[in-house]
């Protein structure tokens, strides 16, 4: 997304403005002290830290701002969070507007944190009493930072990202909670240490165990992004050899996430039938090119050949871990309903409930993608022909997911193709669903 919306600038430009507002608290007032040092201290910290851990470990680095929120009166929170988010890498444009959301966004959430933390007495449990009567207000604290957060970051996905209304906070807080209370113990942590006979310097010394584990969690996520290449690898070498169904792969991933989220499936579920869908085809690989881009008419034993790619394609994807049940979909996705599909001719409830999801998915896409054999049908006309093969040939329960999301959101697939290909006739749903080629 490169184009910032103008309603989006809007959005971004109020929450700078409750930004602006929380930072007038540092006008001189009775009774308010700022430690200067502190602050200075803290945001050199945070920045430096934030620096390394975007590079080096696995996402944000909390501690430091959450120790703010607890040592720190409100507004002076703020400025811990302003030059580490100021200064954040991005590489998106426009950066600077991103930099601008990313500090009003952290600077109102932990100057909302630090407001709740003082309102439950926690300065006072931090300075006396020690850890255990002060985590009560810590854990308010971090809660509202997890909630504005998450309230922020599903308003700028609704409006620059065009996300949903219905799904742009759809599991935000929750996937955001676990990982921020664990940067909120340790922030807790530093904050009473600090104000302990041995001071900041002890504080510090908290950070050390907390970047090992984000050490080792950075290795799960470099192995994971190893595998994500590997699978992006796999695919860019099918379309290379099946030239017109380039963008195919991923455009059926796309439906099969849409199937998934409409069926309420959890977001690992979804982004496992993503996967599945971009799959479904690796086993092409092991089938000979000529047959793949013969543009008559294929014989019997050429049929049974092409046949061979999903036994193929799991044979590939067998080894891949974490892809789970999405490899019974890679094997299934030509099975029917009524035991017609192939390789093992399944029945019914036999076929795992992944591959009946990208069959729908796939024989969506052969639809309304041009093709050798076939030209294009509308997207109304795709879906109708779902419909009437439904109980036979598809799962109803997947079209009907499918028809849904289509004709309330529309289809907007990604264009991938190089060039276009000159149109055939058109062919039977069933003849074009049975073998891809």
């Amino acid at each position: 997304m490169e184009a910032i919306p103008g309603r989006a600038r809007v959005y971004v430009a109020c929450v700078v403005c409750l930004v602006l507002v929380a930072l007038s608290g540092l006008l001189p007032l009775p009774g308010v002290r700022v430690p200067w040092w502190a602050v200075a201290l803290l945001a050199g910290l945070y920045a430096a830290g934030e620096r390394i851990a975007r590079r080096r470990l696995a996402g944000p680095f909390y501690p430091v701002l959450l120790a703010g929120a607890f040592l720190l009166p409100p507004p002076a929170a703020v400025l811990v969070a302003l030059p580490g988010a100021l200064l954040s890498g991005t590489d998106r444009r426009p950066v600077p507007l991103r930099r601008i959301w990313r500090a009003a966004q952290l600077s109102l959430a932990v100057w909302a944190a630090s407001r709740v933390h003082r309102a439950l007495g926690g300065p006072d449990a931090v300075a006396g009493s020690g850890l255990p009567s002060a985590l009560l207000p810590a854990g308010a604290a971090v809660v509202v930072f997890c909630l504005v957060l998450t309230a922020l970051d599903g308003g700028i996905l609704a409006l620059a990202e065009r996300v949903p209304v219905r799904r742009a906070w759809r599991g935000l807080f929750l996937r955001s909670l676990g990982p921020l209370a664990v940067h909120g113990l340790a922030g807790l942590m530093m904050a009473v240490l600090w104000r302990s006979p041995y001071g900041p310097v002890a504080a510090l010394l908290v950070l050390l165990p907390m970047c090992v584990s984000w050490w080792v969690f950075a290795q799960y996520h470099r192995e994971r992004a190893a595998h994500q290449a590997t699978i992006r690898a796999l695919v860019q070498a099918v379309d290379l050899k099946d030239g017109y169904t380039r963008g195919h792969s991923e455009r059926v991933g796309r439906a099969s996430m849409l199937i998934a989220r409409e069926l309420g499936m959890d977001d690992e579920r979804v982004e496992l039938l993503r996967f599945a869908g971009i799959l479904h085809d690796v086993g092409k690989l092991g089938v000979p090119t000529r047959l793949l881009r013969k543009e008559g008419p294929l014989t019997p034993e050429e049929r049974r050949v092409i046949e061979l790619h999903p036994e193929y394609g799991h044979e590939i994807v067998r080894g891949i871990s974490f892809l789970g049940e999405a490899r019974a979909a890679v094997l299934h996705h030509h099975e029917r309903l009524d035991g017609s599909g192939y390789p093992y001719g399944l029945v019914g409830d036999q076929i795992p409930e992944p591959a009946r999801v990208v069959a729908v998915a796939d024989a969506f896409d052969a639809m309304t993608s041009t093709r050798s054999y076939s030209q294009a049908r509308p997207v109304q006309a795709a879906l109708a022909e779902l419909e009437r093969c439904a109980g036979a040939q598809f799962d109803p329960r997947m079209v009907r997911a499918l028809c849904r999301v289509l004709r309330r959101d529309g289809w907007h697939p990604a264009v991938t193709s190089d060039e276009p290909h000159p149109p055939r006739p058109r062919a039977s749903a069933e003849g074009r669903t049975g073998a891809h080629r």
